[in-house]
């Protein structure tokens, strides 16, 4: 943990791994500038990349450790390894505002400015912006953010935070293979009120570049779909990493 004056509540950010060797000096640099005046550490957690991915995290001032692949494995054996009163749950292809932890703060109550209606949140999630100027995103982000609203359901891109008692108190992710992100928040949205922030967290628009945009909508509700009709995560997975078709 950071050694710094007390602001609030600790956090600790948890951050699953994957050959994310290109991408994680711009995270590691801008997530270091989230400590500002925080009491926070910064949990990397591999689960096996064949790059430079743990040469690069060992730059830098965070916590590092291994875990079986798959995001809901790598979250929870971070979340275990963490002390901070509050884990946020950051992919490793995604940024958050500056000013993240002061939010974070603001929406569990911790602010003195918060609205008495948001004193007993316990857990929330970032709007999400993806990083392209293709005009396709906008209306996409909306419809994101609209029904995680409407919802109380958000998606791992969106930066999941939750008070490390109730993590614990529920169990953790369920051991998914896929879907883990919409599972935890099913479970915690019956658990303890959640208070979304309007800042946005920008998340990487490598996967809808690369695959199209119109092909990626439809594969992401097709796997909604799926998983809501009871389609194994396992199956799930293997439809959405096809690269991957021969790992869990």
């Amino acid at each position: 943990m950071k050694a710094c004056k007390r602001v609030g509540v600790s956090v600790s950010i948890v951050i699953p791994v994957l050959n994310e060797a290109q991408a994680l000096p711009r995270i590691l640099t801008a997530v270091e500038q989230l400590q500002q005046g925080f009491e926070t550490e910064i949990i990397v957690v591999d689960g096996g990349s064949t790059d430079a991915t743990l040469d690069v995290a060992h730059r830098y001032p965070c916590r590092i450790l291994s875990a079986p692949r798959g995001r809901a494995s790598q979250m929870n054996a971070g979340a275990a390894l963490a002390t901070g009163e509050v884990l946020l749950f950051l992919h490793g292809d995604t940024t958050l505002p500056l000013s993240a932890c002061a939010l974070i703060n603001a929406a569990l109550g911790e602010s003195s400015t918060v609205s008495e209606v948001h004193r007993g949140a316990q857990w929330g999630w970032f709007d999400v912006r993806i990083d392209s100027s293709k005009w396709a995103f906008r209306l996409i982000e909306f419809c994101m953010n609209l029904r995680a609203r409407l919802t109380r359901v958000c998606t791992g891109d969106q930066a999941l935070f939750v008070r490390r008692e109730l993590f614990e108190s529920v169990g953790g992710y369920p051991n998914l293979a896929l879907m883990e992100d919409v599972a935890l928040s099913k479970i915690l949205r019956k658990a303890a009120p959640a208070n979304p922030i309007a800042a946005q967290a920008i998340t990487s628009g490598r996967r809808w570049l690369k695959q199209g945009v119109v092909r990626t909508v439809l594969l992401m509700w097709e796997l909604r779909l799926r998983y809501f009709f009871g389609e194994s995560p396992q199956a799930l997975h293997r439809r959405y990493y096809p690269e991957r078709s021969d790992k869990t």
